[in-house]
């Protein structure tokens, strides 16, 4: 005889409230910007408990993922961070080249910073295509892989910028040449002949303070939040 498990008559209401609230945000669709998204999920992760902050990023991952444009992954890190952050509903390229080509108009693409390639140089000579996410997104975590969209970021009050150089000078001696213009920088990654860095806080693409930075083929690739 098979004895049907007790109902938490409160439980079963919380979760049909939850249901209920995740359909209607779902179909309440995307916010009208990147900036806006962003503000929006701050808010929320500084209103939350530091227990609950794992649980409500996975959420609203999953609810980007299912209000937002496509999401394209490319890379080991990249793809595990996209399945922590935005469940499994993701699409996979065969290479960084392919994941780019998948960036039009709603369409986005995280790609992994590994694999050998600066693939993030090319974003030098295709203005359209902006880094406007990296993860991890903690201001405690080293960024693996950077989110692609055409939507240009603005700032949001704690962001992180990221800038390429060819300069064949050490690490070390470009980002105390960009510290003596007054920016903080950090090198992120030095591949192919190019160097990745980040810089803190929004920096724009005709900031004097890079007029004269070291390399022939220098420039911002975009701005990502920390939170």
């Amino acid at each position: 005889m098979l004895v049907e498990p007790p109902v938490d008559p409160a439980l079963d209401a919380l979760d049909q409230a939850l249901l209920a609230a995740v359909r209607a945000r779902i179909a309440a669709g995307s916010r009208t910007s990147v900036d806006a998204d962003i503000l929006a999920i701050r808010a929320r992760l500084e209103e939350a408990d530091t227990g609950d902050v794992a649980v409500l990023r996975a959420l609203l991952g999953r609810l980007d993922v299912a209000t937002g444009g496509p999401l394209t992954v490319w890379g080991p890190a990249a793809r595990l961070l996209a399945v922590d952050r935005y469940g499994l509903t993701i699409q996979s390229a065969a290479d960084a080249e392919a994941a780019l080509a998948t960036v039009q108009g709603s369409g986005r693409a995280l790609i992994d910073l590994g694999g050998g390639r600066p693939w993030w140089g090319m974003l030098l000579a295709r203005p359209a295509l902006q880094v406007t996410g990296a993860l991890p997104d903690d201001r405690h975590g080293r960024p693996q892989a950077l989110m692609i969209e055409t939507r240009a970021p603005g700032p949001t009050g704690d962001d992180r910028t990221f800038w390429v150089s060819d300069s064949p000078a050490p690490e070390a001696k470009i980002t105390t040449a960009l510290e003596a213009a007054g920016l903080v920088a950090s090198p992120l990654i030095a591949t192919g002949g190019l160097k990745l860095f980040m810089l803190a806080g929004y920096v724009q693409a005709d900031d004097p303070r890079l007029t004269g930075a070291p390399g022939s083929l220098t420039g911002i690739i975009g701005a990502a939040p920390v939170f």
